[in-house]
C-alpha cells in the first residue's frame, strides 16, 4: 500500500513539474539509527584540528555530529540506477542522482525514509538568466579613491587595495604581526577559475597555503576550470602583489570549496552550501566566507522559493546549517546580498541567520552602495550585521587583470580577512566573543540602521577593547612605603604601558610610570611588574590605573584605560614619613635645602648598611632619579646633582635593606 502511494506521489510531481527532466532529489532520513559512529570517539569523523577547536572552546559532541548511518546509504546504493551525490549529517539528509521513477518509489518507501523531493534537473543548464547564481556581484567598477590619506609606516605597500584595509584600520593588525598566520578560511563559492595562475595568488600557492579544495556540483578534486566568482573574492583576502594589491589576510590558509552550480538556481545549491560548510568544519577550519545567497530559484522550482518571513534565521537550510557551524565554533561571514535596488530589497539567506556575521556593502568613502541588501531579518535581527568596501573593491580577474569590482560579494572576504587578522590575536576568544567585538566596534553601534547594520568596524577599536577585557592588574602596599603594581596583558614592542596616579586631593590622573611593550607579534600574554613609592603622599586612598599605548605611529595615538586598583596609605607613609625616619636608626638632612644646582643628603645611622637606595621623585610621585649605595656606621653625605630639574617640590626618599629609612621634602630653585 506505502509503495503505491509513493508512486501516486510521485506521479503527482512529475505532473506538476512537466516535461523537465528531473535528476537530482534530497533524500531525508527519520533518525541515525544504526550508526557505527559514536559521541564517544570523534576522531573517526572529525580531523584532530576539529577536535583540537572544540576542545578549546568546550563545545559538547551532539547528534549532528555524527554522519548520515551509513546503512541506510549503502540501502540507497542498492537501489539500481540511483548515484548518491553529497551527504549532509547536520541536516540528516542525502542527495542523489537517478532518472528512475521506479527506484525514487523504491527510495520513498524504506522506513527509515522521511521524504523525497526533486531539487535539481540536469547539470549546469540554465533555466534563467545566464550566471544568475552571480548575482551577488554587480557590474565591474572603478576603485573608489581612499578617505585615509596618512602615512605611517606599514608593513605591507597595498598598492591598489590601500582602502579597502585602511577603512578598517585593517594596517594596524598587520603592522602588528597578524597577518592571519596559522587560521583556516574555507571559501564557499560558484568556483575558482584560473586560480592556479593568476599573479595575486602565487604566494599561498608557493608557500602551500590552499589545503585542499573540492566541487560538491561535479563531484571532483578540480575547482580551477569553473566560475571565477570564487577566485574573485579569494583575492580580496589572499592576494600578494606589494605595489600593486595586498589582500587582507595574506598568510592565512584556505579551503577551497565549489557548492553553487553559476548556471542554474535550484534548492540543491542550499544542500551543497550545507556540506561545504560541514566540510570545513569536519577538516578543522576556523572561518566560513561565503559570497552565496538564496531566496528564488530557477522554474520549476517556485514552490520552493522563500517569502520574507522565512528569513528569520531558523528556517531554510543554509541558515540552519550557518549557525549550526557557528555552534561547531566557526565564524560565518557571508554576504547579505545585492537586492537593495529590486522588488526584494532585503538580506537573502543565509545572511539571516543570528549567528552570522552579514556583510553589506559601501563604497571606499562610507556611502552605503545602492546595491547593498536592507534588513532587518524577518525576526528584528540588525541586519546587515557590518559593511566594507563592496564599490570598486580591487579584485582579481581570470584574464590576470586587477582592477574594481561590486558586490556585497567583495565586501564580505575582505572583511573575513580582517576578522582572521583579529581572531589570530586573541585565539582563546570564541567565534560570539570575537564578533560581539566587531559590531561594538563599528561607527554605528549605538545607532544601527537596516542599510549599514552596526557600521563600519574599526578592527583596531575591537583588539583595544578585547586587550581591556583579557587584561588584569594588581596593586599591593608593602611595608616600605612602595606600592607593587603587576599586570598582564597583550603587546608589542611599539606599545606602551603608562602607570597613572591620583592621590588624595588630586582631581585628575597623572603618569608616574611608563613600560614598553615587549612583544614581537601581538598574541601571547605579558607580564610586568613595577614599584611606584607613596611616601608623602596623604593618608587615604590612591588610584592606580594602566594605560596601553596601542598605537604609537599614529597622529593621534590610540590608548584605553585597560586596569584601574587602589591601595589605601596610612599615617605610617604619608605625613609621618615626611616629619620623621620611619625607623628609629639615624636622621636625614639635606644640606642646602632649598637647592638650586647641588645638595648633599647627610644621613646618620648607628650600623652600617649594605643596601641602601636613594630615591627622588617629583611633587606627583614620579621617580626621576635614583641610585644605590651603602652607608657605614656614623654620618655620611651623599652628593645629588638637581641642576637638570625643573623648580619646584621634590622628595628624598631613602631605604636600607628593603626598609624605609625616612623620607624629606626639598624645593629645587
Amino acid at each position: 500500500m506505502k509503495y503505491n502511494k509513493a508512486l501516486l506521489l510521485l506521479a503527482c510531481l512529475f505532473a506538476l513539474l512537466g516535461a523537465e527532466a528531473q535528476t537530482r532529489y534530497l533524500v531525508k532520513f527519520r533518525n541515525k539509527g544504526f550508526n557505527t559512529h559514536s559521541l564517544a570517539n570523534p576522531a573517526t569523523y572529525l580531523s584532530q584540528r576539529s577536535i583540537d577547536r572544540r576542545t578549546r572552546y568546550a563545545i559538547a559532541y551532539d547528534s549532528t555530529d555524527l554522519p548520515v548511518t551509513p546503512r541506510y546509504l549503502d540501502s540507497l546504493r542498492s537501489v539500481p540506477n540511483v548515484t548518491i551525490l553529497n551527504a549532509s549529517k547536520w541536516l540528516n539528509q542525502v542527495s542523489i542522482r537517478t532518472t528512475d521513477a521506479a527506484a525514487i518509489a523504491r527510495i520513498n518507501a524504506m522506513p527509515f525514509v522521511q521524504s523525497v523531493a526533486a531539487v535539481s534537473a540536469r547539470l549546469g543548464v540554465a533555466t534563467g538568466s545566464p550566471l544568475r547564481r552571480d548575482k551577488l556581484a554587480q557590474p565591474e567598477g572603478s576603485a573608489v579613491a581612499g578617505r585615509f590619506t596618512g602615512t605611517e609606516a606599514e608593513v605591507y605597500n597595498y598598492g591598489q587595495s590601500a582602502n579597502q584595509v585602511r577603512i578598517h584600520n585593517g594596517q594596524f593588525l598587520h603592522n602588528i604581526g597578524l597577518h592571519g598566520e596559522g587560521f583556516v578560511i574555507g571559501m564557499l563559492d560558484a568556483g575558482y577559475q584560473n586560480y592556479l595562475s593568476v599573479p595575486s595568488l602565487d604566494s599561498i600557492r608557493i608557500n602551500g597555503q590552499i589545503l585542499g579544495v573540492y566541487d560538491f556540483v561535479a563531484l571532483d578534486g578540480s575547482v580551477n576550470e569553473d566560475n571565477s566568482h570564487g577566485m574573485n573574492c579569494l583575492s580580496t583576502i589572499a592576494a600578494n602583489i606589494p605595489g600593486t594589491f595586498v589582500g587582507t589576510a595574506p598568510e592565512a590558509n584556505f579551503y577551497l570549496y565549489r557548492t553553487e552550480d553559476a548556471g542554474s538556481e535550484t534548492p540543491i545549491e542550499m544542500h551543497n552550501w550545507v556540506c561545504g560548510a560541514e566540510r570545513v568544519d569536519s577538516v578543522g577550519g576556523d572561518l566560513i566566507s561565503s559570497s552565496l545567497g538564496y531566496y528564488d530559484f530557477d522554474a520549476p522550482y517556485g514552490s520552493f522559493n522563500h517569502t520574507f518571513s522565512d528569513m528569520n534565521g531558523n528556517t531554510t537550510m543554509p541558515a540552519i546549517g550557518a549557525d549550526l557551524a557557528a555552534k561547531k565554533g566557526i565564524m560565518v561571514v557571508n554576504a547579505a546580498g545585492n537586492e537593495g535596488g529590486n522588488s526584494w530589497g532585503r538580506i537573502i539567506t543565509p545572511a539571516d541567520g543570528d549567528s552570522v556575521l552579514a556583510v553589506g556593502a559601501v563604497n571606499g568613502s562610507g556611502t552605503p552602495a545602492s546595491f547593498t541588501s536592507r534588513g532587518p531579518s524577518a525576526d528584528g535581527q540588525v541586519k546587515p550585521d557590518l559593511v566594507s568596501v563592496g564599490v570598486g573593491t580591487i579584485i582579481q580577474y581570470p584574464s590576470g587583470f586587477i582592477g574594481g569590482g561590486n558586490g556585497t560579494s567583495f565586501a564580505t572576504p575582505n572583511l573575513a580577512g580582517l576578522v582572521t587578522c583579529l581572531w589570530q590575536g586573541f585565539p582563546e576568544y570564541n567565534n560570539m566573543k570575537i564578533l560581539e567585538a566587531l559590531r561594538r566596534s563599528g561607527h554605528r553601534f549605538n545607532t544601527p540602521n537596516d542599510t549599514v547594520g552596526y557600521g563600519i568596524p574599526d578592527v583596531r577599536l575591537a583588539l583595544m577593547n578585547l586587550t581591556t577585557e583579557f587584561s588584569s592588574a594588581t596593586a599591593l602596599l608593602g611595608n616600605a612605603c612602595n606600592t607593587a603594581i603587576t599586570w598582564t596583558s597583550k603587546d608589542v614592542s611599539g606599545m606602551r604601558y603608562e602607570i597613572e596616579r591620583k592621590i588624595p586631593g588630586q582631581s585628575g590622573f597623572s603618569t608616574v610610570l611608563t613600560q614598553p611593550g615587549s612583544g614581537s607579534v601581538f598574541g601571547a600574554a605579558r607580564s610586568y611588574s613595577v614599584t611606584n613609592p607613596v611616601l608623602g603622599v596623604p593618608a587615604g586612598t590612591v588610584t592606580y590605573r594602566i594605560r596601553q599605548v596601542f598605537d604609537t605611529t599614529a597622529a593621534n595615538p590610540a590608548s584605553a584605560i585597560i586596569d584601574e586598583m587602589t591601595v589605601n596609605v596610612d599615617a605610617a607613609c604619608s605625613a609621618a614619613g615626611i616629619n620623621g625616619p620611619a625607623l628609629d636608626n639615624g636622621s636625614i638632612v639635606l644640606v642646602p635645602n632649598p637647592a638650586r644646582n647641588d645638595f648633599s643628603v647627610r644621613v646618620t645611622v648607628r650600623s652600617s648598611f649594605q643596601e641602601v637606595r636613594l630615591q627622588v621623585t617629583d611633587a606627583a610621585g614620579k621617580l626621576v632619579t635614583q641610585r644605590k649605595l651603602s652607608l657605614s656606621a656614623g654620618t655620611t653625605n651623599i652628593p645629588v646633582s638637581v641642576s637638570q630639574f625643573a623648580a619646584g617640590k621634590y622628595f628624598v626618599v631613602l631605604y636600607a635593606n628593603g626598609q624605609l629609612l625616612g623620607t624629606r621634602e626639598l624645593i629645587k630653585l
